[in-house]
């Protein structure tokens, strides 16, 4: 997979691209990525890549013209690229979004900084907008590194097991099950003894009943788009459908 980032602190990048299954993902060449810097296509005398607002307000705003360059010469080789802006007003990251923009490819991820960048960008050039949550942080490089591993952990092959994904959190619309390892008995806290029966259906239905359980405790919003069958209902107190 092909991802392009524009950013004004491509150093950001250095720790979490060569860490990890990011690292062996690039190594294996099951994803490439690009670093553009976007102050190197500003025209300015002084690198400049922003300026106060029209109508007056705090803060500065990123220029167009260097991201327009930018844009257009990551775009250059790959016409069909799709380029996401990392915005707090984006549609916000879930694990469906990642697995389709894992097929969307090559992308160009755009991180913002300062108090935002000029419209015409974003009506322009930008195909979408993506927000990892409802807060602010002070750039986008952090949420392009989110977007990036949720998105890597879709493409086949990068985390070794194929099936890896399958049970984990939010995949069939609930928080994944609590997960034990040795020793089974620590400082008094035992594993559950069905768990170290070898009865792989007792074994699948308490893990089922530990999610859904969970799942009503920490997100009960989940449970409302889940597919639930007749003996989840009853696990939660509900009626039969």
């Amino acid at each position: 997979m092909k991802i392009s980032i524009l950013t004004l602190f491509p150093e950001m990048f250095d720790g979490y691209l060569n860490s990890s299954i990011a690292k062996r993902a690039c190594e294996k060449g099951l994803l490439e990525v690009e670093i553009y810097n976007i102050r190197d296509f500003s025209i300015d005398s002084h690198k400049k890549t922003d300026d106060y607002p029209y109508g007056g307000g705090a803060g500065l705003i990123m220029t167009p013209q260097p991201m327009f360059d930018a844009i257009e010469k990551a775009k250059q080789n790959k016409p069909e690229a799709k380029v996401i802006y990392l915005s707090p007003q984006g549609e916000k990251l879930n694990n469906t979004m990642a697995r389709k923009l894992s097929s969307w490819q090559p992308l160009i991820l755009l991180c913002g900084h300062y108090e935002g960048i000029d419209q015409r960008i974003i009506d322009k050039l930008c195909d979408m907008e993506i927000s990892i949550g409802d807060y602010v942080l002070t750039g986008g490089e952090l949420p392009a590194m989110v977007l990036i591993d949720a998105i890597m952990r879709f493409i086949p092959k990068a985390l070794g097991n194929e099936d890896v994904h399958i049970e984990e959190s939010f995949e069939d619309g609930l928080l994944e099950y609590p997960q034990y390892t040795r020793p089974s008995d620590f400082r008094g806290m035992k594993v559950p003894d069905v768990l170290l029966s070898g009865h792989h259906e007792n074994i699948e239905r308490f893990r089922r009943k530990k999610q859904l359980e969970k799942t009503k405790r920490m997100r009960p919003d989940l449970l409302k788009g889940a597919q639930l069958t007749n003996e989840d209902l009853k696990v939660l107190g509900r009626q039969e459908k």
